[in-house]
């Protein structure tokens, strides 16, 4: 890994910091290219059973950089050019959402903009309570990227979603926690804790069996009822073949807390 990202695997749980400080942690190319690298990594290793996602320094992530943006304001571009490299880059956004194991945003303080978008792309989100999250977009004129509209809408509605990015009123942590946009909060110096934790749970469980439900979930939010059944039967069968649910049966009828291998 580079500077700009670090990723430690440990106990199952991999977990993936996007390490630019001074900057809160404001995306780079490097820092970009690190994370798409490591997802679509992670997702195919057996041995990692979750992914934690986080920043360095205090704050989660500012998304892109302004100073930057003003300091290319007004040359001239090829506006499909960027519009093709600015698509590949938010795929991260998409293995966030879709990889078949759980991610956890963890958020010590500011997520805004894109950052924003990254953390409302995983799974779930832990955040300190004086967290501040926010979509920033309308304060620099620009309407969005790396799918948090999606992602906003889905849990908040639209309504709430439209407020949020037209706004792009702050909402700290207790309060995002307050109308779902978080899971939980916690002091922020008992983050770590709470993170290390819930990222141990979800390590703990039936991998394989948290990928399905995980499509299932996807599919419910976006799809009929007949899709979301086919999907279901699909994923349930399959699931009936592994050694967690073969295990976790015995165990059941032995009245014993069954032991989730990830297989």
């Amino acid at each position: 890994m580079s500077d700009v990202l670090l990723e430690k695997i440990e106990d199952g749980i991999a977990t993936l910091t996007m390490n630019r400080p001074e900057a809160r942690n404001a995306f780079t190319r490097e820092m970009m290219d690190g994370l798409s690298e490591s997802l679509a990594r992670l997702a195919k290793d057996n041995s990692v059973r979750a992914v934690l996602l986080t920043g360095a320094g205090g704050a989660f992530c500012a998304g892109g950089d302004v100073k930057g943006f003003a300091a290319n304001a007004g040359a001239k571009v090829n506006l499909d050019e960027r519009i093709q490299d600015l698509r590949e880059r938010m795929e991260v956004s998409r293995l966030l959402h879709e990889m078949p194991k759980p991610t956890l945003a963890v958020i010590p303080g500011p997520a805004a903009g894109a950052g924003f978008s990254l953390a409302m792309a995983c799974d779930m989100r832990i955040a300190s309570d004086d967290a501040k999250i926010t979509t920033a977009f309308s304060k620099v004129g620009l309407s969005g990227d790396f799918g948090g509209s999606y992602f906003l809408t889905k849990l908040l509605g639209e309504a709430k979603a439209k407020e949020l990015y037209f706004t792009a009123d702050v909402v700290l942590g207790k309060e995002a926690e307050a109308i779902g946009m978080v899971n939980k909060s916690v002091p922020a110096d008992e983050l770590p804790a709470a993170a290390a934790a819930m990222a141990k749970k979800l390590a703990s469980l039936p991998t394989v069996a948290v990928g399905y439900m995980k499509k299932n979930i996807n599919t419910a939010s976006e799809g009929t009822l007949s899709e979301v059944l086919d999907w279901e039967a699909n994923q349930m069968i399959r699931s009936f073949e592994t050694e967690d649910h073969r295990g976790a049966a015995v165990a059941f009828v032995e009245k014993r807390t069954p032991e989730f291998k990830g297989r």
